[in-house]
């Protein structure tokens, strides 16, 4: 009974070097306490697992989900565990949970991510007994948490808690007092071991609520000066930033890596949303690396664009689409609160004209292509549209395809499922992007757009596009290299204690089964959030994944689950501190 769980007969790789090993692994009190050929009695441990015809990795590293409202009532994260993560960063894109009251936690949260906002309310009104990084903090610290977590504090969470939100969300300036109160929760949040700061400057993304109902994100009323000032603290204490620039306005995006520039002064790390292959702007992929190869290179930055290695396919029910607030006519849908309203709205002729005008411009602002021939509806009570795009049916009817979704929308409301795939479809540029050294493979969003998106295996996704090409005879990446674009390469930029499987580390493993990466990873069903109400799309490839160990635990596995004391105990995940050093 030499150690407390022994892995046997798998391919290890280790995040850092191309070549897998086979070779066994042995855990004790949470730790890697060997990796080597071990001994028939060390095959007699309390716990054994046959990884044979396995890869044996370290845990995969999401960082940027938006977990800030579910660990409040489902700590064990199971939806990312049950893939292989067992590390994930929230408090991102402006929005963390940490110093504004709960109200405006929930204004700020609910819309944006699209999550009921009187279940965030509630949540928040319920649990949220922290005003400050130390408290949150120590929170974090009490969870029976599944998935290791980090974090950064959000930009409109520290604005709206210094100048209350409605002021926020106005062209006032912040007093010279608000920005050294600012600075100085900034400051108490690299203290505590956050990651960084993380802002927002495109007005997309609006605000729920009754006081600042449908007005943009706190953070992108923020002036440059503004921006500025925290920058430096965030340069000189070597913290992260993290960023999303406006999409209507592209000087944001060079402001950006301006800002990540390292000529005459320290490098300011710098990770911004997002390298894409949109069908919409399909050379955004070509003008993304090419800027990460300007700020890094000319301008000496250190910049990444976080990338999704997956299809960017989105479901909607009824006029319940979150790209809607990316024009005029659809973001008039979007700022009704009421349902009612909403399908009152869509049957009149002057919206629908002014709808049409938006989806017809020329100058498409956003992430959908907005071509509603490459909408399908995959449910309705209407069976003779299913499987078909709604340029299809308007054929059919001889109607014209937006009146034709706006009627069938109008009829059937939430019974009306569709989807449509808005990017990352192409292969060669998918391959492009995976390789990029201007990227980052570790971007998910989940805990968001429960209705909307399914991203939890995206790692899996990558090892299968790896995979894929390998098995054609024209590969791309090796085994090893993808492994670590998922694990210590984030782990060593962002500086967590997590991404390798060494001696001596943290016993966070993923044992992946590669006959599991086939087609059912674009797969999607329905599941309840643990511990709500809430339904949410959810992958089910569990052919994929043998187990998830996290602190040295078999935290899910492919034949018997989840641990029963997942969520529960403190046995497994914990608050991960950033280690950073200090550029004088």
């Amino acid at each position: 009974m030499h150690y407390d769980l022994v892995i046997k007969n798998g391919c290890v790789f280790d995040g850092v070097n191309e070549n897998g090993r086979f070779v066994d692994v042995a855990i004790r009190d949470g730790r890697v306490q060997a990796i080597g050929t071990l001994s028939d009695d060390d095959y007699q441990s309390q716990n054994v697992i046959d990884a044979k015809g396995c890869w044996v990795t370290p845990g995969f590293l999401e960082m940027h989900s938006h977990y800030d409202a579910e660990i409040l009532t489902s700590a064990a994260l199971k939806e990312s565990v049950r893939h292989g993560i067992t590390t994930v960063a929230t408090g991102l894109c402006s929005l963390s949970m940490v110093a504004a009251s709960a109200e405006d936690c929930a204004d700020l949260f609910s819309r944006v991510e699209s999550i009921p906002y009187e279940h965030v309310l509630s949540l928040l009104q319920a649990n949220k007994t922290w005003s400050n990084p130390t408290e949150y903090r120590q929170f974090l610290e009490r969870l029976p948490l599944g998935a290791n977590i980090a974090c950064f504090i959000g930009h409109s969470d520290i604005r709206s808690a210094v100048m209350g939100l409605v002021e926020a969300t106005t062209e006032r300036e912040p007093t010279r007092a608000e920005l050294t109160q600012m600075v100085s929760l900034l400051d108490e949040a690299l203290d505590n071991g956050f990651l960084g700061l993380s802002v927002m400057k495109t007005k997309i993304d609006r605000v729920a609520g009754e006081r600042a109902w449908s007005r943009p994100l706190p953070s992108t009323f923020a002036s440059w000066k503004e921006f500025r000032l925290l920058f430096a603290r965030l340069r000189k204490r070597g913290g992260v930033l993290q960023g999303a620039p406006d999409v209507a306005e592209q000087s944001s995006a060079v402001k950006f890596m301006m800002v990540a520039s390292g000529w005459f002064r320290p490098k300011l790390k710098t990770t911004l949303l997002t390298a894409l292959d949109l069908k919409v702007a399909p050379f955004l992929h070509v003008l993304t690396r090419l800027g990460g190869w300007v700020a890094n290179t000319i301008f000496r930055g250190d910049l990444r664009w976080q990338f999704l290695p997956a299809p960017l396919r989105v479901y909607s029910s009824g006029l319940n689409f979150n790209n809607f607030d990316e024009f005029a006519g659809g973001l008039v849908l979007r700022n009704l609160k009421n349902e009612e309203d909403q399908y009152a709205e869509a049957q009149k002729p002057e919206f629908r004209a002014m709808f049409k005008q938006g989806i017809s411009s020329v100058l498409k602002v956003g992430l959908w292509q907005r071509d509603f021939s490459d909408a399908v509806v995959i449910a309705c009570p209407d069976a003779s549209v299913v499987g078909k795009n709604f340029a299809q049916i308007a054929q059919a009817r001889g109607k014209d395809p937006v009146d034709c979704f706006l009627d069938l929308a109008i009829e059937h409301r939430t019974e009306l499922m569709w989807t449509t795939l808005m990017g990352n479809s192409r292969a060669h540029v998918m391959q492009q992007l995976i390789t990029s050294s201007q990227v980052h493979v570790g971007f998910a969003d989940s805990g968001a757009h429960i209705r909307g998106l399914a991203f939890y295996n995206f790692a899996l996704r990558l090892l299968k596009y790896t995979r894929d090409a390998e098995l054609a005879g024209k590969p791309f990446i090796s085994t090893g290299a993808a492994v670590s674009r998922v694990t210590a390469e984030l782990a060593d930029w962002y500086g967590l204690d997590a991404g390798h499987l060494r001696v001596g580390g943290r016993a966070d493993i993923a044992i992946v089964d590669p006959t599991g990466l086939d087609d059912s990873l674009d797969g999607i069903a329905e599941a309840l959030i643990e511990n709500t109400e809430l339904m949410r799309l959810v992958n089910r490839n569990d052919r994929a994944v043998l187990a998830t160990v996290i602190n040295g635990q078999v935290a899910y596995s492919r034949d018997h689950g989840y641990a029963a004391d997942l969520g529960v105990s403190q046995a497994f995940g914990r608050f991960l501190p950033a280690r950073r050093a200090a550029n004088g």
